[in-house]
């Protein structure tokens, strides 16, 4: 059972969270607190859906903890990876705004703590905010960016572009500059690597291996990706 302390520091910390997302920091003091009480919290184990497409046009949801991974799902249960959300994203904004269902079926990369924002409450409280609406116009135009570069890597003629492709990708949206280069802060499997390039997870552990005697990047102890000066360099001529 959560001690009363524990769990006031972490309504604390949802605070502090909301209020840096620019969606929510749009709305004054009065209107703020009265969202964030609607807020429902969930949390979702490792590999559990959080929504399949015909949820998709129900609410919208913030990632408080842990990461999703936005997929399509196969005729024969496989999954090709559209997209990630990590902690203090926000995701499912366009399906309330036309009303439709997304194409997309969402699971739990890692232990997650979800929230969920209902259409009636964002519809009361957002769409009749003129900076809210600016917000959710820019939050649309960098999905649509983003869809554009992954739908450009996907269809390079050749397997290793588009694993670079990707890989420089999940750099950009993901990555952790330190000495040694660009860490991609995200614990991928290959299986979820080839589900993002559209090729076997074979061909991606093949290339990756390369990429590694090339001297282009380094797998971590935890999964993650160093990406070398070497890789960056390379990832300029794509």
């Amino acid at each position: 059972m959560q001690a009363e302390g524990e769990k006031g520091i972490e309504e604390s910390g949802r605070t502090r969270l909301l209020r840096a997302i620019p969606l929510f920091s749009c709305l004054d003091p009065l209107e703020f607190s009265e969202v964030q009480r609607r807020i429902m919290e969930k949390r979702f184990h490792k590999n559990q859906v959080v929504l399949l497409e015909e949820d998709t046009a129900n609410y919208m949801y913030i990632v408080y903890g842990g990461k999703v991974r936005v997929v399509h799902l196969g005729s024969e249960g496989s999954e090709r990876i559209l997209a990630v959300h990590k902690r203090g994203d926000v995701f499912g904004e366009m399906a309330l705004l036309d009303a439709k269902t997304a194409p997309a079926t969402v699971i739990a990369m890692e232990d997650a703590e979800i929230g969920l924002l209902s259409k009636e409450t964002f519809d009361t409280f957002f769409l009749g905010n003129h900076r809210v609406l600016l917000q959710l116009v820019a939050i649309l135009c960098r999905r649509l960016r983003e869809a554009q570069l992954v739908l450009k890597a996907i269809t390079l003629p050749d397997a290793e572009q588009r694993l670079r492709s990707i890989l420089n990708h999940l750099s950009q949206l993901h990555g952790v500059r330190d000495a040694r280069g660009i860490v991609i802060a995200l614990r991928l499997t290959h299986k979820e690597l080839a589900g993002y390039t559209s090729v076997s997870r074979e061909t991606v552990t093949r290339l990756l291996h390369r990429m590694v005697l090339e001297g282009d990047l380094e797998m971590l102890q935890n999964r993650t990706i160093l990406l070398k000066p070497g890789f960056r360099q390379k990832a300029q001529l794509l």
